[in-house]
């Protein structure tokens, strides 16, 4: 009998966004607009983690981020050392990681540590936009995210405005799963953090998603 979270909704009830790779944002950007026929906004740099992106709203409260090297960045911090390097090694576009989002970062942290998971953070974030404007979050990354396949916790500040509110609109995310070899040993993963998303059976772990465009669409993964 299948899991019960192999019966999760197309798209999990707390996603934020998903973060496509790419080794170079142009053409990042390129690759989702010619599938997708919108055109994602530049965002800006992420100072001291190496790297900078562009924003693809998928319907809020949801967005797609497409994240690559910042070559005017040279101090990076050993946290933002991993990503940098593998998205620098990236031939083609995929999907790296995602994020779900919470209003108390702090509470979920709280749970964490008597669920026994270890973490990194809550850690501050910022971005200033190209207009000025810059957006403040916190964030928190589990220690062991299961080769990429467990999100990062995000609370955004109450001032700074959603990506998804704001960013190029058009497409819309019709399915997001995450697949592993052993579906039923990631799922009880997923039950700890209290998470619910599409589970499937595949021969690496693997995040997928269907991005809906205009003028077509946009499928990562298998």
């Amino acid at each position: 009998m299948p899991h019960p979270l192999w019966a999760a909704e197309r798209v999990p009830t707390l996603l934020d966004h998903l973060s496509l790779g790419c080794s170079d944002l142009d053409q990042g950007i390129a690759f989702v607009e010619k599938h997708t026929g919108v055109r994602p906004a530049v965002g800006g740099a992420h100072p001291g983690r190496g790297t900078r992106n562009a924003l693809l709203s998928l319907g809020v409260p949801y967005y797609l981020e497409v994240i690559a090297p910042d070559p005017q960045q040279r101090e990076i911090e050993s946290a933002g050392v991993s990503l940098l390097n593998a998205l620098k090694q990236l031939v083609a576009p995929q999907l790296v990681d995602w994020a779900v989002h919470t209003l108390d970062i702090e509470a979920v942290a709280e749970q964490l540590r008597q669920a026994g998971l270890a973490f990194q953070g809550p850690r501050r974030g910022s971005r200033a936009r190209p207009d000025g404007r810059v957006l403040n979050w916190k964030t928190l990354t589990l220690d062991q995210n299961r080769d990429g396949l467990l999100p990062f916790f995000i609370e955004w500040a109450a001032y700074s405005v959603h990506p998804s509110v704001d960013a190029p609109t058009g497409c819309l995310l019709d399915r997001f799963a995450v697949a592993a070899p052993n579906p039923g040993g990631i799922s009880s993963e997923f039950q700890r953090l209290g998470i619910d998303v599409r589970i499937e059976r595949g021969d690496k772990p693997q995040l997928r998603a269907r991005i809906e465009g205009p003028s077509g669409e946009l499928v990562l993964g298998a």
